[in-house]
């Protein structure tokens, strides 16, 4: 339970939040001339995750009543605040949209609750971030569709139970398993985001290159596509640059040659590893012998956040096979060794 000093009156604290008010904001004015897709039809990928929801869209409106609360989870960048955008727009609500870390208060969290609508949707990204507090003042909501709060202090302290309109909490997160069990079973939903194939990628680029009206062959996206680490985010964030190299270096049309080229001056490769995924690698196999090494030793030499190797590099390496995890720490995979060329280590041994 929510223990909230009522001394000004939560009403009037609740509209005048700063916070409430910069970080809650609608999908449309967010996303306003963007390339999110809207609907189902012009979001690509994840095929299973959309026949689950359109089902699940569909028997909500039929009952009448709002959907249940749903989680998405995987690595970043792979569209998880993208299809909640899609699924208020198939429910025809609104969506307000803020990240965990921007709760920090009690009234943070309450100020967005009270001033919601029926049925429409509250996302919340990066969920696992929350505190203690917004998380307890969640539960009540999520489950009964009321905020239970504690005003006044000491003898003056009273308990109140505050209705709230039903709504659709949806929740993303990279990591599902630091979420506590308590807010975890509270989602009717929970469905992990796959990554990406190099086909998929290459649509996500063809329908991105036609919204910036950049002239692009179908050769030239698969290219693009093959090095965007199975990740829309970044095949469209690479898509932008390879376009500013074909209008400066080139005819300003990108066919595979294009891509390829301007790829490799942008120092990404065929698996789409940058410098910071290969030095990684090259420290495990020249100072470590390959590891198992600590992920705390690697941030030090590498001179980067631990959690920035965790999210950002890990994921995909661990995905394409070229870094394994073990209890002991971490370990470059024969296949990292043979994509920068080096000697495995069994193979070195018998070499003598």
């Amino acid at each position: 339970m929510a223990i909230i000093s009522d001394d000004e009156g939560l009403e009037k604290r609740v509209k005048r939040n700063p916070i409430v008010k910069s970080e809650t904001i609608e999908y449309d004015n967010l996303f306003e001339n963007s390339i999110r897709p809207k609907d189902f039809d012009s979001y690509i990928g994840q095929t299973a995750l959309k026949e689950t929801l359109k089902i699940i869209l569909e028997a909500a409106k039929r009952r009448g009543k709002p959907l249940d609360h749903m989680l998405f989870y995987g690595p970043p960048g792979l569209g998880k605040t993208t299809i909640a955008g899609v699924i208020a727009t198939q429910m025809g609500v609104e969506i307000k949209i803020t990240s965990a870390p921007s709760l920090e208060r009690p009234r943070d969290i309450i100020g967005i609750l009270m001033s919601l609508k029926g049925g429409e949707i509250l996302f919340i990204d990066e969920i696992h971030r929350l505190n203690k507090v917004a998380e307890e003042i969640l539960y009540p909501a999520m489950e009964d569709f009321t905020l239970d709060m504690t005003t006044g202090k000491s003898q003056t302290a009273k308990t109140l139970r505050v209705p709230l309109p039903k709504f659709t909490l949806i929740g993303a997160t990279t990591k599902a398993g630091e979420l506590s069990s308590p807010l975890r079973d509270r989602f009717g939903m929970i469905h992990r985001l796959e990554f990406y194939s190099v086909d998929e990628l290459a649509q996500v680029v063809m329908r991105t290159a036609g919204i910036l009206d950049i002239s692009i062959t179908e050769e030239g996206a698969k290219a693009i596509a093959k090095r965007s680490r199975g990740t829309p985010r970044i095949a469209n964030r690479l898509v932008k640059r390879v376009s500013d190299f074909a209008i400066v270096k080139y005819d300003g049309k990108i066919d595979e040659t294009v891509a390829n080229e301007s790829l490799d001056i942008l120092k990404i490769d065929e698996f789409g590893l940058d410098n910071t995924d290969r030095a990684l690698l090259s420290l495990i196999i020249d100072k470590y012998d390959g590891g198992p090494v600590g992920i705390e030793t690697i941030a030090a030499a590498l001179s980067e956040d631990v959690r920035t190797i965790e999210d950002v590099c890990e994921p995909y390496l661990l995905q394409a096979g070229l870094l394994q995890r073990t209890p002991r720490g971490r370990k470059v995979s024969p296949e990292g060794f043979r994509h920068l060329g080096r000697i495995i280590p069994s193979m070195q041994t018998s070499l003598f």
